[in-house]
């Protein structure tokens, strides 16, 4: 592929780091003494709580309301996970599978804010995208390593 400045290899990394820093501002802007205390698991449960959709609403009462601390910590971690792996090309495929999971169920949780839509879209287009274009070919510890390998 015959591309301006850099390889075609080299471009999709810089779209994956891109992506490892949008989730790193993801996990910077938190305010951490509310969103550890609960106060993000206490939003999201108000959007639950008047989902249009039932499985959401069951799914939230069920599995994250009950532990508003433990979700809040790894909601936290997992994005502070995803921007690092991503940004040296650690464990990549691993990290863009679970950024597009998680990017869905933002997703889901917040159907009905179109921002939110875009946003979250957007970054799980990117991950299928890195996912799919082998993007830790270049510039990742993935390649230095020689793990997972095409």
């Amino acid at each position: 592929m015959h591309t301006i400045w850099l390889s075609g290899a080299e471009w999709f990394a810089v779209l994956r780091i891109g992506l490892g820093l949008w989730w790193l501002e993801s996990w910077r802007h938190k305010d951490k003494k509310t969103w550890f205390a609960g106060g993000g698991i206490t939003w999201a449960a108000g959007i639950a709580a008047e989902h249009r959709w039932p499985p959401v609403r069951t799914s939230f009462e069920r599995l994250v309301k009950p532990r508003p601390r433990l979700m809040a910590y790894l909601v936290a971690y997992a994005e502070l996970a995803l921007g690092l792996g991503l940004i040296v090309g650690f464990l990549t495929p691993i990290a863009l599978v679970a950024g597009a999971v998680l990017n869905l169920i933002y997703l889901v949780l917040m159907i009905h804010d179109w921002a939110e839509q875009g946003q979250n879209l957007m970054m799980a287009l990117v991950s299928v995208t890195g996912l799919l274009a082998v993007s830790w070919q270049s510039w990742s510890l993935d390649g230095a390593l020689g793990l997972f390998l095409r």
